[in-house]
């Protein structure tokens, strides 16, 4: 039996945050009922490029769901709703600070309803602070959390990180806020309020950045390709493209130097520390690169590995999908949708020994469960009994009353 077992989600998210982390739970075995607007559902719904109509990106985030399709914005939504809020262990939302207030599904509003609720809001910069109520979008939040100032070139201009990094950072920390109250609440038997900031996530990994910062009392800027504290660690070009190296400590740097035939380098007095190399790194370069010269990525790539030395090939995404590791790792999901067939996903990343992931329900199609949901919702809060496994107890007993 999955972990989650048991574990009931009400999913008022949308884009990218907020339905990360309730697909990580859905594929852990929480019922998951994603609520969307009736008409248009989740915006990725409407991003191109699209499969039979659907933006590819949604079926990328929403795996392990149920769709349930509620206008909020009628009392015949809201009170559907707070039916579900009712029979709910998670809720989790990523609304602008304040606005679920106004629909009467708030923090207050909602464990007020279920006292045993877990309450997970996701916003740009979190529900407290000058800036709570300004939206937060992922390269807004790359901008302003520093990490657009530390990647590109130092002659070039700041430049975003390639995928929403902020967003996901978020729906981990999310999942992880989420896991750790339903295990507190097992003891308590209340649940809270769990506040996540794309903010917060994105300042929390910069920490080689400020610990320059702090340790020298200079701001550090982009270094390209280059780390900022270990050389040779970066990209480096072979006779017919580039082979990544991280050579991050002195018995690493003394195999280097054996595999690439320049037993030589690891005395010279420019290179013989780490702190040596950073000091000269033009130099180490110019050095490393007219001795991978002679040689292919692949063959560099082999004397490397022979000597356990870290490296890598730059793949595309799709040469990254066809990784070796990808099979026999699961890394990718292929279900079978009823609109479209055969479709992928990237799949679960947490390997459990004994209870692993059981990814069984497609990506749904717009309120696909609404009928299946909320007919079964009366029969679910009459034959609800307790659910205990792992520490946590799911399926809520003592809900309070719907409002209304």
């Amino acid at each position: 039996m999955p972990p989650l077992s048991g574990i009931r989600v009400v999913d008022l998210t949308r884009v990218v945050a907020g339905p990360f982390c309730t697909m990580m739970l859905g594929d852990m075995g929480a019922e998951v009922l994603k609520i969307e607007e009736p008409v248009h559902g989740d915006d990725t719904r409407g991003w191109g490029p699209f499969i039979n109509g659907t933006g590819a990106f949604y079926f990328e985030l929403n795996r392990s769901k149920k769709s349930v399709a509620l206008d909020l914005r009628t009392p015949a939504g809201a009170a559907a709703l707070g039916r579900l809020v009712e029979t709910a262990d998670v809720l989790i939302e990523n609304f602008r600070p304040g606005s679920l207030a106004e629909l009467g599904f708030d923090y207050a509003s909602a464990s007020a309803i279920n006292p045993r609720l877990i309450y997970c809001s996701i916003a740009g910069y979190g529900q407290t602070g000058p800036y709570a109520q300004l939206p937060g979008y992922d390269a807004v939040i790359q901008g302003e959390a520093g990490i657009m100032a530390m990647t590109g070139f130092p002659d070039g201009e700041p430049t975003r990180v390639g995928v929403a990094i902020t967003d996901y950072l978020a729906g981990l920390y999310a999942m992880q806020g989420i896991l750790i109250a339903l295990h507190e609440r097992a003891a308590s038997g209340l649940g809270q309020h769990v506040d996540i900031a794309l903010f917060d996530a994105m300042l929390s990994v910069m920490r080689l950045p400020h610990a320059v910062l702090v340790a020298t009392g200079q701001d550090p800027t982009r270094a390209g390709n280059d780390h900022l504290t270990i050389a040779p660690y970066e990209p480096l070009h072979a006779k017919d493209g580039q082979l990544i190296v991280a050579v991050a400590n002195p018995r690493l740097w003394e195999r280097f130097c054996d595999a690439i035939e320049r037993p030589e380098l690891r005395d010279d007095p420019r290179f013989r520390t780490n702190s040596d190399r950073i000091a000269n790194r033009a130099a180490l370069k110019r050095e490393l690169e007219t001795q991978f010269a002679q040689w292919t990525v692949e063959e560099l790539d082999a004397r490397l590995a022979r000597r356990s030395v870290p490296c890598g090939r730059v793949r595309t995404t799709k040469a990254a999908v066809e990784h070796p590791q990808v099979g026999p790792r699961g890394i990718i999901v292929r279900q079978t949708h009823a609109a479209i067939g055969a479709i992928e996903t990237l799949g679960p990343v947490v390997k459990l020994s004994r209870t692993p992931a059981e990814v069984l329900l497609p990506p749904p199609a717009l309120g696909e469960h609404t009928d299946e949901i909320l007919a079964g919702q009366e029969g679910r809060k009459a034959g609800r009994q307790e659910f205990r496994a792992g520490g946590w107890e799911g399926g809520n007993s003592e809900g309070g009353k719907a409002k209304g």
